[in-house]
């Protein structure tokens, strides 16, 4: 990303095509200028919005009848000055804007998540904060917003910041004294700060130990559905996703590959998986059966990986199969499909009846879903990382504060205290994280 802080970036901020209303965003120093050339108002009143009428600066011509609101530096999104063009949702007025934009005097289009970048490059936030951002407009359940709302209201930032904190006043007491050894210091200085490291460590291990809570509610919790040829597996894939993406066959063999769909189910994002009948006595067939095969493998891959399993067996079976059996766990949830069929079978009391043609026990299944997701994630009212690479830099904390209380030596437990710091700062953008930026605001939306 080619950035240039003189620059003054511009976008579309409200997604394109037919509308009501778009909202075109200007930010930087030569916004308020291009304003007074689009609109003729000398002077914008900060924070209020002014009606009038935006024309081409060289021709004169009408463009739209517009709301125009100044945000003024530094108390704005992106600690810049900036413009909001509220015009009428058509796409030809958005262009013409757009194109108009383009020719002023500094001003570029905006590149992804640029204006979001410049808020945090202008310390209107932190990279946490900048991710949630990020998860907010990418949100599609209630679990999802919730977390990304808490996020962004800076929680995750206010918890590593102040272990950053802790740590920093740990390490100048041993700085001290290391560096002024012969002054009149309290003894053990360095024993005195190893409670500190001991409870920040304790402390560290219980938010890592979090079952990956975060990262499931933004990406999704993976449910399988397993079971033998014909059990009706697509069958239910197709129900639970109100729609047809699976083929449904009488035909063994007929799914070969994962399919996935991506469902809300009880405020939860799930990522659902209809997977091949189970057939491991398949595995390693050659010639066209080879194909079956790789899907056979790739069903026991999902049914080890998955967070819940469906176990889908078919009630009018003369006994459950026996591969599908052999997978019941913790993650399990036994159903019995085609009960239609076959009203009368003998099942356990854990285990759920269905029928995909008739609906009957699929609310039921559903609930059953839904307990297991709250029972995986759980109620923490902690926040928890939200992103692999808070865990990495956590458990880099981590290793340095366990190899720093191993150490005897005060110059030893500072370095390691450091490393930790450092650690704790890269998550929130406080040191090193240059790097990191790109591939942080890159999968932001233009506008954002």
């Amino acid at each position: 990303m080619s950035l240039t802080a003189k620059d003054t970036i511009f976008a579309l901020s409200t997604p394109p095509g037919r509308g009501g209303v778009a909202i075109v965003r200007v930010s930087g120093p030569q916004a308020a200028e291009g304003a007074l050339a689009l609109t003729g108002f000398w002077a914008l009143q900060p924070f209020k919005t002014t009606v009038g009428s935006i024309k081409h600066p060289v021709t004169g011509a009408l463009i739209d009848h517009a709301l125009i609101i100044f945000f003024q530096s530094p108390a704005s999104y992106t600690g810049e000055d900036i413009i909001e063009y509220h015009t009428h949702g058509s796409p030809a007025v958005v262009a013409l804007l757009l194109d108009v934009l383009s020719h002023l005097p500094g001003h570029r289009l905006a590149e992804p998540g640029e204006f979001t970048r410049r808020a945090f490059e202008n310390g209107k936030m932190d990279l946490t904060e900048a991710e949630a951002v990020a998860d907010l407009i990418h949100a599609e359940t209630e679990a999802q917003r919730a977390q990304a709302v808490m996020q962004m209201s800076g929680t995750l930032a206010v918890l590593y910041d102040g272990w950053r904190e802790r740590l920093t006043r740990a390490l100048a007491h041993l700085e001290a004294d290391i560096d002024f050894p012969d002054e009149d210091l309290p003894g053990g200085v360095a024993a005195q700060t190893r409670p500190e490291l001991e409870k920040l460590l304790h402390e560290i291990h219980d938010h890592l130990n979090d079952n990956r809570r975060g990262e499931m509610l933004r990406d999704g919790i993976h449910v399988a559905v397993i079971g033998a040829p014909n059990a009706g597996k697509s069958s239910l894939v197709n129900v639970l996703a109100q729609r047809e993406i699976a083929i449904v066959s009488d035909t063994p063999g007929t799914t070969r590959d994962i399919i996935e769909a991506h469902l809300n189910l009880g405020g939860y994002p799930v990522i659902l998986s209809d997977t091949a009948g189970l057939r491991p006595e398949q595995i390693g067939e050659t010639g066209h059966d080879k194909i079956e095969s790789e899907g056979v493998r790739r069903a026991l891959a999902r049914a080890r990986e998955a967070d819940i399993k469906i176990l889908l067996f078919d009630a009018g079976a003369a006994t459950p199969d026996q591969h599908t059996a052999a997978l019941k766990d913790e993650k399990g949830i036994v159903v019995f499909n085609k009960i239609d069929l076959c009203p009368s079978v003998s099942t356990t009391e854990s285990s759920l009846k269905i029928s995909t043609k008739t609906g009957v026990g699929l609310k039921a299944m559903t609930a059953a879903i839904v307990a297991k997701i709250k029972a995986i994630i759980g109620e923490r009212i902690a926040p928890s990382p939200t992103r692999t690479r808070h865990r990495a830099a956590l458990e880099e904390c981590r290793e340095s504060l366990q190899r720093a209380l191993a150490a005897n030596q005060p110059e030893l437990i500072a370095e390691d205290v450091r490393l930790a710091m450092r650690a704790l700062g890269r998550i929130t953008g406080r040191v090193d994280v240059e790097d990191l930026l790109d591939v942080i605001f890159r999968d932001f939306c233009i506008g954002k």
